[in-house]
């Protein structure tokens, strides 16, 4: 399953950080982050938790930038 969320990000190296982060969380299969957008899809590895997924790639894109928001 793929979804979409609406994000706030300061700048683009930023955003791709916070991508690489996601794609690197247990449950995730792909993700990518669109600055210019604000907005980040990610694809669910089948049978995973959507809603204990996103908040693991919460948590990793915390590390990242700790005030973007992920707006579940």
């Amino acid at each position: 399953m793929k979804k979409t969320y609406k994000i706030e990000v300061d700048c683009a190296n930023c955003a791709n950080l916070m991508e690489d982060a996601t794609r690197k969380t247990e449950g995730v299969a792909n993700a990518t982050v669109n600055f210019m957008t604000q907005k980040m899809s990610v694809e669910f590895v089948d049978g995973a938790d959507e809603k204990a997924v996103m908040n693991n790639v919460v948590k990793a894109c915390k590390k990242v930038e700790d005030d973007c928001e992920i707006y579940l």
